[in-house]
C-alpha cells in the first residue's frame, strides 16, 4: 500500500496569520495606535464593559471600536451612541477574526487620532484565541456565572490573554464561584495575566482596569 502523504495545512495557515499579526502590530505602533483584542463568550459583558469604559476615558483618549459578530449591528449601535468612532464587522459565520480581517477592519476605522481601539471579538472562548489578531494586548471577560473553571476548561484563552476581568461581581453571593480559585486557575494557564474583578453594570472595580488601559496606551506610546 502506497505511504499516505499527511500535509499540515493548517500550520501553514496560523504561520501566514502570524507574520501578518506582527506586520499590523508594527504599523500600529509607528502610528501611536494601541489596538485591545477583547475577548469573551457571549453574554459575559464584552459591550456593557466596552459602553463604561467609553464613558470614563473619552475625555482622556480619543477611542474608537471595531464590533465583530456574525451578523447583526447591535452593539455598534449601542457604542455610536457613546460618540465614538465605531465599525461593524461581519464574519461571514466564522467565530472569529484573524490578522487579515483586521486589517481590513482597521483600513475602515481609520487610526488617525486615535490613541485606543477596541476589538470586539465574536463571543467565543476557543477559535478567537486560536488567532492572532495583530493587536497590542489581548484581554478577556469571564462573567461569574460562567464560573470559576473555565482556565482548565479553555487554557488557551488564558493562555493568550493579558488580562482577565472577572465580571458581574456583584451575583458572586449566589453562584459557586471561588475568585481565589479562578487566580489560582488562571495562574496554572498564565502566571502573567492580571485579574481584575469587576461590575460594568455598577461601575464596581472598573478604576482598576482604566488604571490598566491607561498604563498600556502609555507604554505603547513610548515604545512608538
Amino acid at each position: 500500500m502506497d505511504e499516505i502523504r499527511v500535509i499540515e495545512v493548517k500550520r501553514s495557515v496560523f504561520d501566514n496569520n502570524d507574520r501578518d499579526a506582527d506586520r499590523l502590530r508594527s504599523e500600529l505602533r509607528e502610528r501611536g495606535t494601541f489596538l485591545l483584542n477583547l475577548m469573551s463568550s457571549p453574554g459575559s459583558g464584552k459591550t456593557t464593559t466596552l459602553e463604561r469604559t467609553i464613558e470614563a476615558l473619552a475625555d482622556e483618549l480619543r477611542i474608537a471600536v471595531m464590533e465583530a459578530d456574525i451578523d447583526s449591528d447591535v452593539d455598534t449601535r449601542r457604542v455610536l451612541a457613546k460618540g465614538v468612532r465605531a465599525i461593524q464587522l461581519h464574519t461571514g459565520g466564522m467565530c472569529h477574526l484573524d490578522a487579515d480581517m483586521c486589517r481590513q477592519g482597521i483600513r475602515e476605522l481609520g487610526t488617525d487620532e486615535v490613541d485606543l481601539a477596541f476589538l470586539e471579538n465574536v463571543g467565543n472562548l476557543v477559535c478567537p484565541a486560536e488567532f492572532d489578531t495583530g493587536a497590542s494586548a489581548n484581554a478577556m471577560i469571564l462573567s461569574v456565572p460562567e464560573g470559576d473553571d473555565k482556565p482548565l476548561k479553555y487554557p488557551l484563552m488564558f493562555k493568550v490573554c493579558d488580562v482577565v476581568l472577572v465580571n458581574k461581581t456583584d451575583v458572586m453571593p449566589y453562584f459557586d464561584f471561588d475568585l481565589q480559585k479562578l487566580r489560582e486557575n488562571v495562574a496554572l494557564r498564565n502566571p502573567n495575566a492580571q485579574v481584575i474583578p469587576i461590575c460594568a453594570k455598577t461601575g464596581e472595580g472598573m478604576e482598576a482596569w482604566y488604571e490598566w488601559l491607561r498604563a498600556q496606551v502609555a507604554a505603547w506610546k513610548q515604545s512608538a
